[in-house]
């Protein structure tokens, strides 16, 4: 099988649909997969890569519960998997950090996901797929992925001992809605935002006259925001699904130290000793 981008338009994927070592992965909603999906692609709900136990229905669900998805949907080391949705990425993003959690990166987003599919005439097919299912042996091989209440807590102890003109190389992004960031939307027991952190809500990185796609001028939106390449960044929301797209979004831009925080804000919200700024 040839490269596959990180990012791929539908043009190109549409070559690529008959390599035996593709995974074209719906995270759509089932009625519309089963009217209209790109062919060849098997259906996924979004709700299986969540754990769905409050407080926290976001957090990431066991190794045993990723291990039957993972196997259900056939997908190993010698798979590439091209992953979309119906909402701009939301779900995507969640299947796409999943997988590098498990140590399986070999994937790709379609861009804009079914709407540039539909929208500008690729061919479509109906009805429901069936994977491939295999056997494997799953585990968290990439933990870095990933991030902690308590390992966000100690990197924001650390700017403390940066001397004058040193800049703190740990940001986060926050990619909630304003009013969820200032405090003014309280959807947890406390509202605001992680001290420290930046806003970019995530729909702001989709092209809306593109049909969805990731804005050409991302990287330039996310420097000017101070989420510059060479920092270790956490990205989260109300429940690392937003931040799902933008945990993707900065792997597809070449980020080499992002993680998510599948916690998010319904985890660290709902705690009664972290720390929190209102306001922007």
């Amino acid at each position: 099988m040839t490269h596959i981008p990180r990012l791929i338009e539908p043009s190109d994927l549409e070559t690529h649909l008959n390599d035996d070592n593709l995974i074209i992965v719906d995270l759509c909603n089932q009625s519309l997969y089963q009217q209209k999906h790109v062919p060849g692609a098997v259906h996924l709900a979004g709700n299986s890569l969540v754990s769905g136990l409050p407080p926290v229905p976001g957090a990431c669900p066991s190794i045993e519960q990723l291990s039957k998805v993972i196997n259900h949907l056939g997908i190993d080391s010698s798979k590439h998997v091209v992953v979309y949705d119906d909402e701009g990425g939301g779900w995507a993003g969640r299947l796409a950090w999943t997988l590098d959690l498990l140590g399986l990166p070999n994937w790709s987003y379609l861009n804009g996901g079914i709407i540039p599919w539909i929208k500008e005439g690729f061919v479509t097919e109906a009805g429901i797929n069936q994977p491939r299912s295999i056997e494997s042996n799953i585990s968290f091989a990439n933990p870095e992925a990933r991030i902690t209440a308590e390992q966000i807590l100690a990197l924001l102890a650390a700017p403390a001992s940066l001397t004058p003109g040193e800049t703190r190389d740990f940001a986060i992004w926050d990619a909630r809605s304003p009013g969820e960031y200032s405090g003014d939307m309280v959807r947890a027991a406390r509202g605001g935002h992680i001290p420290g952190a930046i806003n970019c809500e995530w729909t702001l990185l989709m092209d809306q006259q593109k049909n969805l796609r990731l804005r050409s001028d991302a990287q330039q939106i996310l420097d000017g925001l101070g989420l510059t390449q060479d920092k270790h960044i956490a990205t989260h929301c109300q429940s690392h699904h937003r931040s799902s797209f933008t945990y993707m979004v900065a792997r597809i831009l070449g980020y080499p130290h992002i993680s998510g925080y599948d916690g998010s804000w319904s985890e660290w919200g709902n705690l009664d000793d972290t720390p929190i700024e209102l306001g922007f």
